[in-house]
């Protein structure tokens, strides 16, 4: 494996524990608090880590537009992944925001860049993808806590996930190809996406400072999941097509299945862990390609 498709695995472990995370705040705290609040806090450690060069990317004008895109992923993503966990749970919530990532790629790739998909993508997309259709068909066993009636509006938000993380990736590797770091590109696409987000986190973030529980996990969110995430996803992207990348991040739907069985108490019928082996063999598939070198 290169260090590029370990660096995106990392990042993958790290957002799979976000769903987790988010099922031990309070009650009060509503999914568009969470994915503001994480965004809010772990953009700001991003841009400021870097600012010199994210501002550089900021006044660069040939790339703003694919900045701006950037941004506008970033913000439909975070409040839309958390509202489809805590509709559809945990597992179903992650499968269908990633799994519909690599589709929404595709569809971008060939409509704005004209790149043909390889049939090694092709092969390993097809049985990751047929994998997360079998998770979500395989649904919640009995004894899960989630009801089964808000399962569908949190996959359709789910899709809304789907489509801003494929649009981030696609924007995003595309500055950075055009020769800015991946620091600095994950700096100025967070740290724009994080201006609007603060509106909601004013409008809706106060039960954040219920208790120290809840500042402790927001805390978490920010730093862990967001801000070392990042920094990891925006090394890997460096070398990888969009595609790719969103086909790698199947893992974190893996992940986060795992802990919202182990640690939340979500349950999955026997399809639903069939779904889960062909995610992993999809995302081997892929690993063992020859990957291409970056772009200048």
């Amino acid at each position: 494996m290169s260090s590029a498709i370990w660096a995106l695995v990392a990042a993958c472990v790290l957002w799979g524990t976000t769903g987790t995370a988010a099922s031990f705040f309070s009650d009060d705290v509503s999914p568009l608090a969470i994915g503001a609040s994480t965004m809010v806090v772990g953009g700001a450690l991003l841009f400021a880590t870097n600012h010199r060069r994210s501002l550089a990317v900021i006044g660069d004008r040939t790339v703003r537009a694919w900045l701006l895109a950037a941004a506008a992923g970033m913000v439909a993503y975070p409040l839309a992944f958390y509202a489809a966990m805590d509709l559809a749970g945990v597992a179903i919530g992650n499968v269908v925001s990633l799994g519909s990532g690599p589709i929404f790629a595709a569809l971008l790739e060939w409509r704005l860049h004209r790149q043909r998909l390889t049939g090694r993508w092709m092969l390993s997309a097809s049985i990751a993808i047929a994998g997360v259709a079998l998770l979500v068909v395989g649904g919640h066993g009995s004894g899960s806590p989630v009801d089964p009636a808000t399962i569908p509006a949190g996959v359709a938000l789910g899709l809304v996930a789907g489509a801003g993380y494929a649009l981030f990736t696609l924007a995003s590797g595309t500055i950075i190809r055009r020769g800015h770091t991946g620091r600095a590109t994950m700096g100025a696409a967070f740290g724009l996406a994080a201006i609007p987000l603060a509106v909601v986190l004013l409008v809706v973030g106060a039960p954040l400072l219920g208790s120290l529980q809840n500042v402790g996990l927001a805390a978490y969110l920010a730093v862990g999941p967001m801000f070392l995430a990042y920094v990891f996803f925006g090394w890997g992207i460096r070398a990888l097509r969009s595609s790719t990348v969103t086909v790698i991040t199947l893992l974190e739907p893996l992940v986060a299945t795992l802990l919202a069985i182990a640690v939340v108490g979500e349950r999955l019928e026997p399809l639903g862990w069939v779904g889960l082996a062909l995610i992993l063999l999809g995302v081997a598939v892929l690993s063992s390609a020859r990957q291409p070198r970056p772009a200048p």
